[in-house]
């Protein structure tokens, strides 16, 4: 097994290559310190003045005059079988990593981010869109929502998944993407979830933020495949 390229002791803001808001980046950053860049998103890290301790990928995004000015930090990983974010995602240890300039473009690699998600189940990550937030679901989190916050969990495979603090519980219910799935939920109190297979998104507002890191740094994490 080869070793991580970024190892950090404080949480990681990864960025794509999607167009993000300054005051977003800013937002993220002070929440995660360490900066890692994946292809294109070095660009981005470089207009808004800032450096990466790493860029991660296959560099077909990169502008020229990036790959100049990043050349001492760039990792480039070639294979074609996995996407930049998942390069990028398994090459990082850290106690969580908050992902931006992933949503907002294209909805083929939206989704890929999406399967990346599950695929590195055991990497904690909540990527941060303009208005909302999604992650993995953990084997069990406890999230602390006002009243009424909206809570929706999308299935992506065969999953159950046990709630409290719910308007509609959950329990019970065979989840499955092409079956019942659970968006446009909202919390009455203090939510649980326990999925019981690393299958189920959760997907909450964007001014949720402090409460999902809270909650998901926290969360155990389901074993690597």
């Amino acid at each position: 097994m080869s070793l991580p390229i970024v190892v950090s002791q404080e949480p990681v803001t990864l960025v794509g290559g999607a167009d993000i808001r300054l005051v977003d980046l800013t937002t993220v950053l002070k929440r995660a310190p360490t900066l890692v860049a994946v292809d294109g998103g070095g660009d981005t890290v470089l207009e808004a003045g800032l450096t990466p301790v790493a860029v991660i990928g296959d560099m077909d995004s990169l502008s020229s005059a990036g790959q100049a000015a990043l050349a001492d930090r760039l990792t480039r990983i070639e294979e074609q079988v996995t996407t930049d974010f998942d390069k990028a995602l398994r090459n990082i240890e850290a106690p969580f990593v908050l992902a931006i300039g992933f949503t907002g473009g294209r909805i083929d690699h939206e989704l890929a981010v999406m399967q990346t998600l599950v695929r590195r189940a055991d990497r904690p990550c909540l990527v941060v869109g303009g208005q909302s937030l999604v992650a993995l679901c953990p084997p069990r989190i406890i999230l602390d929502l006002p009243t009424g916050t909206a809570v929706s969990l999308f299935p992506m495979g065969p999953v159950r998944a046990g709630s409290t603090g719910l308007r509609w519980p959950t329990d019970g219910l065979d989840f499955a993407p092409a079956g019942p799935i659970g968006t446009s939920n909202e919390a009455v109190g203090a939510v649980t979830i326990t999925p019981d297979a690393p299958l189920m998104l959760l997907i909450l507002p964007r001014d949720c933020l402090d409460a999902a890191i809270r909650s998901l740094s926290v969360a155990k994490r389901w074993p690597a495949p």
